[in-house]
């Protein structure tokens, strides 16, 4: 996963080019463009998909609420025409096409403009993410993401119930449902990550090696990413529950407000899991210092027994013709008994003093 390429984003292809230019940034995720439109109300509900990104312009001024997602944008004339419609500025089309949004919210008076980060929930223990964008009028919800398959599948269930509280609210509900779904995914992948953490813990307890060091850097980069991500979060939230525009109505924001505590759960969940990695870098290379150090002692030690003994070695391997001892017939096994005496009475001593 390049992560470093997540955190910094890719801007080298706007550079140069005049404000409002449209053209996608980022990777194109998805070949084939699928728009999907959910149109109702209390009493009615239906979803169709489009072939043709003309066929969008008929739900702009109904008296039901209506959802289009569009998954794939990196089709710059479709973003262009459903724009010109629905009467998008041009810098916000620019930033729906720019996948290295940081998550915001722009009041534009007759819509509000909403950029999210969302985590997908793959197989693999790291996670994948994508930008959605939402856009919130008065009777519609457009939301924009970069590939097919989404969190949103809880959302359209609901929506499929008759009897739903969301069918019985208005467009501003429906975008509150879809920012508490991507909210509700970081769950998802903070549970995931206390696992990997654990993993973690457990091999550095028992046997610390490379793998562990580079599992401990990749989680401090994906926690780097991943509060990259959710940290502008709680101020969008907070933003849209402060807004006095008749696009959001009272009734909505109570569950706004419950979105932004949850928002501010996962930052703290993200800020434990970063204390917790942090010590357990530390204990990391701490275990490294100590198995270093006991290698030494080890190594001491021996070389401590060795130093009388290479003495005595050195001494009778002088050759002089009148040393003591050196024609008698048992002075070599004398020696050698000498020697291993003087390394069983330091191997004594060292344990006396519990430096083994």
């Amino acid at each position: 996963m390049k992560t470093t390429s997540k955190i910094f984003g890719k801007r080298s292809e706007k550079v140069g080019l005049p404000p409002g230019t449209l053209i996608h940034v980022g990777e194109k995720k998805t070949e084939e463009v699928k728009i999907t439109v959910i149109e109702y109300n209390e009493e009615h509900f239906d979803q169709r998909q489009l072939s043709a990104i003309e066929e969008c312009f008929s739900y702009k001024n109904t008296k039901t609420i209506t959802w289009i997602n569009i998954d794939g944008i990196h089709n710059v004339e479709n973003i262009q025409k459903l724009g010109d419609c629905f009467g998008l500025h041009p810098l916000v089309m620019e930033d729906i096409l720019h996948t290295d949004q940081r998550p915001k919210m722009e009041d534009h008076d007759d819509y509000f403009y909403i950029v999210l980060k969302m985590l997908l929930n793959q197989k693999t223990p790291e996670f994948m993410t994508e930008q959605v964008s939402l856009i919130l009028g008065p009777n519609f919800v457009i939301s924009f993401q970069e590939t097919e398959g989404d969190v949103f599948n809880h959302v359209r269930t609901r929506l499929a119930t008759a009897k739903s509280r969301i069918r019985k609210m208005g467009a501003d509900f429906l975008a509150y449902s879809l920012i508490d779904a991507i909210v509700d995914s970081y769950f998802i992948v903070l549970e995931k990550t206390g696992e990997r953490l654990e993993d973690i813990e457990e091999d550095l307890m028992t046997e610390p090696s490379q793998k562990t060091l580079r599992a401990i850097h990749q989680m401090k980069r994906e926690m780097i990413y991943l509060r990259k991500s959710v940290w502008p979060l709680r101020e969008v939230i907070s933003a849209l529950n402060r807004e006095d525009s008749p696009l959001i109505k009272d009734s909505t924001k109570i569950y706004l407000r419950d979105v932004y505590d949850h928002t501010i759960q996962v930052i703290d969940a993200i800020e434990t899991f970063r204390d917790m990695l942090s010590g357990i870098l530390d204990i990391y290379l701490s275990s490294l210092s100590n198995r270093m150090n006991e290698i030494m002692k080890f190594l001491t030690i021996i070389g401590t027994i060795f130093i009388p003994l290479t003495f005595v070695a050195g001494v009778y391997g002088m050759n002089f013709h009148f040393m003591p001892e050196l024609r008698w017939h048992y002075g070599y096994f004398a020696v050698l008994a000498f020697m291993a005496l003087v390394g069983i009475i330091m191997l004594i001593y060292f344990k006396w003093k519990k430096w083994l």
